[in-house]
């Protein structure tokens, strides 16, 4: 078994909702906060609020998620997603000293490397498992090819705006996860 699912434990998907999306959100207001900051050139700072719609999207499938919760309960208590605490405690630490840096201003590159942390880190993959409790594989092949433009725009960005090589192929090796999952997942017939 894999140190993450030793350490993580089964739970009932309502337990990490509001956890989920309280997370969501502040990364949606980090990304608003770029918005501001980054507010030329114009397609900079489209690119920020392209991604802070993604963040909101997120909140929208939730929301929906909580609906069909609401509807069916014991649905919900049947459906399991891995949860790890620890995991939780590590991004609400992660987006709060980010929160706080950018309030103090960043440049351009850290803003990026500041994305690629939380593209990269698990709630997007929490997300896309609750999507699971619709029942639809349609939300879940959308979220993730979602994600998938998501991040090829930031590696654009990257590309376009800095001169970090380890950043860019930060960005791009996100962009090649994301789109095998989306392979497998059609391989096994779940997309």
């Amino acid at each position: 078994m894999p140190a993450a699912r030793q350490r993580a434990r089964r739970t009932t998907i309502r337990e990490i909702l509001d956890t989920a999306i309280e997370l969501e959100k502040k990364t949606m207001a980090l990304y608003v906060a770029f918005v501001k900051a980054f507010a030329r050139p114009e397609e900079v700072r489209n690119f920020w609020f392209g991604m802070a719609r993604h963040e909101a999207g997120h909140c929208g499938a939730l929301a929906l998620v909580e609906t069909v919760i609401d509807s069916d309960p014991r649905a919900a208590a049947r459906t399991r997603v891995w949860f790890d605490p620890t995991t939780v405690t590590r991004l609400r630490s992660l987006l709060g000293a980010y929160v706080r840096e950018a309030r103090a201003g960043v440049s351009l590159e850290r803003a990026f490397e500041m994305a690629i942390d939380l593209e990269a880190s698990e709630l997007e993959d929490v997300v896309i498992d609750m999507l699971s409790v619709v029942k639809d594989p349609e939300w879940r092949r959308r979220a993730i090819q979602l994600l998938i433009h998501d991040l090829g725009d930031l590696s654009y960005m990257i590309e376009r705006h800095t001169r970090n090589e380890s950043l860019l192929a930060r960005a791009d090796a996100l962009v090649e996860q994301a789109a095998g999952r989306l392979a497998r997942r059609r391989r096994a017939g779940r997309a």
